[in-house]
């Protein structure tokens, strides 16, 4: 009996771990954009198993969002650019035709500040990454982004390189979609996969 009891613990971890892993979704199905809402005139579609965003003849804003809201929650995706590659990833956001509240994790060119977080239509700049950083970007190749938003404190990191950490009341308070950004201005092009959130507690 003392045998079988001193298993317990690493039993405990792994349906622990199965429970984990349960949780998590992929945002993203490789074949269509199911669970996702499309806002603006921009392009976004599936090629070869990827999510593509470009940049329409209009030339504006535009997003794709998350049917489902989501709180608190760890997010990873991968991301290509090409051309200027201006994007970003909101989370906790609200749109209106293509007006978004929200906050955004920043997904730009090199020198200007990918995974900073920006809020729309308020404060702007609320923490950009120290410029050393940036040389964690790989552009033209795939990166991956993680974010982490529990309660009022948001991390984000680029290919394992943490780039900020902040609190914010205002963050904390709110609930909402996740959500892919097209600058205005035309030119550009993002390719995205493997998009998976685990919702925290």
């Amino acid at each position: 009996m003392r045998k079988i009891t001193g298993y317990a613990p690493l039993l405990f971890l792994v349906m622990l771990a199965g429970q984990l892993s349960a949780q998590t979704r992929q945002l993203f199905n490789g074949k269509d954009l199911s669970g996702w809402e499309i806002y603006g005139t921009e392009k976004w579609y599936v090629e070869d198993g990827l999510l593509i965003s470009e940049s329409g003849p209009d030339a504006e804003y535009g997003y794709l969002a998350t049917v489902d809201s989501f709180k608190n929650f760890e997010l990873t995706v991968e991301f290509k650019q090409e051309a200027n590659g201006n994007s970003g990833v909101f989370f906790r956001s609200f749109i209106e035709g293509t007006k978004i509240t929200g906050w955004q994790a920043e997904v730009a060119p090199p020198g200007s500040n990918t995974g900073g977080i920006y809020e729309s239509y308020g404060r702007g700049w609320l923490i950009k990454p120290d410029p050393k950083k940036d040389k964690a970007l790989k552009f033209g190749d795939w990166n991956t982004m993680k974010i982490v938003a529990n309660g009022d404190q948001v991390t984000t990191w680029l290919n394992g390189k943490q780039m900020i950490t902040i609190t914010d009341e205002k963050i904390g308070a709110a609930t909402g979609s996740i959500a892919l950004q097209i600058h205005s201005g035309g030119g550009i092009k993002v390719y995205w996969r493997n998009l998976q959130i685990t919702p925290l507690p």
